[in-house]
């Protein structure tokens, strides 16, 4: 095993984190509200549970609660669903439930400051999880863990009041389960992992295909354990029973979409789109990464350092059966179903939010990925803590202007005065423009990816793999130093 980190680090990172998200509690989100969108939403749900107790929002539109952190009109985006009026926002109760004690201590500066603590506590879970779960050295998780975490667009969702970095925290929370010793502790770890899947689709049903893949997960893991099994199924469906009939019942539907007044005419189901283009939003595939505007690797660099993280990995699973590899098939899954979601389920790419929205729930399993792939040599990690930097200046930049007024999280980030993004930003493809030059700008920059996947796949370097190094004839377990720093390595005991 390698070196643990220590407790101190763990809340070191955690600290960073948060103190970096803070900065954007002031943010404005466009030049008429501190928040917009469905932050409102989420706000106003929360402030009915602490004065009514329930999530009727009519109330408080009707007093116009939300003037503090939205000064114009909030859209309403609900309709009436009985003959008493009662109105219930379009979106799920967990975050409202969750935000409810912070808004009554600190109103939506309270759930902000939440929102950012629990951006903390995810980023040290995931550390943790790279050094005991992935066999990062502990100097490469503490450096990768922080900068994934530390630009945008997990820092912006750090104090933006979207379900996003709760989700990324259950998601964390069950993998880290999952890849546990399940024969040790199979009762427990199975509680924790079925407990955080149930709670993501009550953060918002757009989690499901996440969810569903680590059930699948949990249910391989569990083979062993028929009555576990059973258990588990039976939990499962009494959950997806209760979940449908209280959306029946409190929003009108299967799903909250139903007491949207959107898609009234449309119907819940229409929120994916009514005329899908599946073969357009191919595009996502590769510009949610390198989109000039909504592409995170354009903020943050350090998500370039994705794909060959992943495909090294999973290549070198395939060449070992070392059992540190054995968490990389679930965490690629997981990333993977995350980014198809987000490419062909979700409405669009370019919507009303910080890039990346719709990738926040799994980027801290791919933060996992980056810190795998910087633990092989002091040269990448070099590289990760350099492009590490970079997204966090940007971040910082942007969160600074629009906390002056200069510009918004929303409206005009784009145009933001950032010296790292007005340099690196015009050599990328604009989605938002489109056309042939642009969709060309997105097939090159595919290729230069696929290249340097290639590049790094043949010269990258490998922990050394005990399995395959025992000296003849001694019964004697290998003992092999692995760390990449001087004065920190550590024995590995195949044993």
């Amino acid at each position: 095993m390698t070196a643990p980190i220590p407790g101190r680090w763990l809340a070191a990172i955690g600290a960073i984190v948060t103190l970096i998200a803070l900065p954007a509690i002031g943010a404005r989100a466009t030049y008429g509200a501190r928040t917009t969108a469905d932050e409102p939403q989420y706000l106003l749900s929360a402030s009915s549970l602490v004065a009514d107790g329930d999530l009727d929002i009519g109330n408080q539109l009707e007093a116009r609660s939300y003037l503090p952190y939205h000064e114009i009109t909030v859209d309403t985006q609900t309709r009436a669903l009985d003959e008493s009026g009662r109105r219930v926002s379009p979106h799920d109760p967990l975050l409202p439930v969750l935000l409810a004690a912070p808004m009554a201590i600190g109103g939506w500066v309270g759930a902000k400051g939440a929102l950012a603590v629990v951006a903390g506590l995810t980023a040290a879970l995931t550390a943790w999880t790279a050094n005991r779960r992935f066999a990062v050295d502990r100097v490469a998780a503490l450096v990768a863990v922080t900068g994934c975490f530390a630009g945008i667009p997990l820092a912006a969702y750090g104090t933006q009041v979207y379900p996003e970095v709760p989700a990324a925290l259950l998601v964390v929370v069950a993998v880290t389960a999952l890849t546990g010793d399940g024969d040790q502790r199979p009762l427990s770890t199975t509680v924790i992992a079925l407990a955080a899947i149930i709670g993501l689709p009550w953060l918002a049903v757009k989690y499901v295909p996440v969810a569903a893949v680590l059930g699948l997960a949990l249910l391989g893991r569990s083979r062993r354990h028929p009555k576990l099994i059973v258990g588990i199924l039976g939990v499962a469906a009494a959950a997806g029973v209760i979940y449908l009939r209280a959306h029946q019942v409190i929003y009108g539907g299967w799903t909250v979409y139903a007491s949207g007044d959107h898609f009234e005419s449309t119907g819940e189901f229409s929120v994916v789109g009514t005329e899908v283009n599946v073969l357009g939003r191919n595009r996502r595939l590769i510009g949610l990464l390198v989109d000039r505007r909504f592409g995170i690797g354009v903020w943050s660099p350090i998500w370039f350092l994705l794909a060959p993280a992943v495909v090294g990995a999973l290549r070198a699973r395939r060449r070992s059966s070392r059992p540190d590899r054995a968490p990389l098939w679930l965490g690629a899954a997981v990333v993977g179903v995350g980014w198809l979601t987000a490419t062909f389920v979700a409405l669009t790419m370019h919507g009303w939010w910080v890039p990346g929205r719709q990738l926040v729930v799994v980027l801290p399993i791919a933060a996992l990925f980056i810190a795998r792939w910087a633990s092989l040599s002091r040269r990448r990690l070099l590289v990760t803590g350099s492009v590490a930097l970079i997204g966090t200046a940007n971040w910082l930049w942007l969160a600074v202007e629009s906390s002056t007024g200069r510009r918004t999280l929303v409206v005009d980030f784009a145009e933001t005065s950032a010296p790292f993004y007005r340099l690196l930003s015009p050599v990328f493809p604009d989605g938002i423009v489109g056309g042939p030059t642009h969709d060309l700008g997105l097939v090159l920059w595919a290729v230069l990816l696929a290249g340097a996947v290639w590049r790094s796949d043949r010269s990258g370097q490998e922990l050394p793999d005990p399995s395959t190094d025992r000296p003849q004839g001694s019964e004697q377990a290998p003992r092999e130093r692995v760390g990449i720093f001087p004065g920190r390595q550590v024995v590995r005991d195949s044993n």
